[in-house]
């Protein structure tokens, strides 16, 4: 099990890693749509979010060569359902034609009154595995 950590994704805010890679997968923690830079949610609308949201989860799997397009499985946890139809299409935007399993509930609250945060799993190349 290793652990990873992209300096230029939000720090973690407590105990957890930004990522595990162990059995041929990475594991990322739920990101939210912290700006890095600032570590302050700055969008306001739920497209705005969940393309920050999305940028950080990339920047973690660059921190082993990989990208959105080797998520198979994401987790969506939603604010207010109501927003499912918007997030939805900025999903779909920043994934293009590349469509991983996906979970999407509501919650009742999430960190820094965020609207949404996303947790997702990627496959390693055969060859590094």
């Amino acid at each position: 099990m290793q652990a990873l950590h992209h300096p230029n994704a939000p720090a973690a805010v407590g105990p957890y890693a930004q990522a595990i890679v162990a059995g041929g997968f990475v594991f990322c923690s739920g990101q939210t749509p912290l700006v890095p830079a600032t570590m302050r949610i700055e969008a306001l609308t739920i497209e705005d979010q969940t393309r920050q949201v999305l940028a950080n989860l990339a920047t973690v799997l660059s921190a082993q060569g990989l990208g959105l397009a080797d998520i198979v499985k994401t987790s969506v946890f939603l604010k207010n359902f109501a927003d499912f139809a918007r997030m939805n299409a900025a999903y779909a935007e920043v994934f293009g034609a590349h469509r991983p399993a996906r979970t999407t509930v509501e919650v009742s609250r999430l960190p820094l009154e965020a609207l949404v945060e996303i947790e997702c799993i990627a496959v390693l190349p055969t060859d590094a595995r």
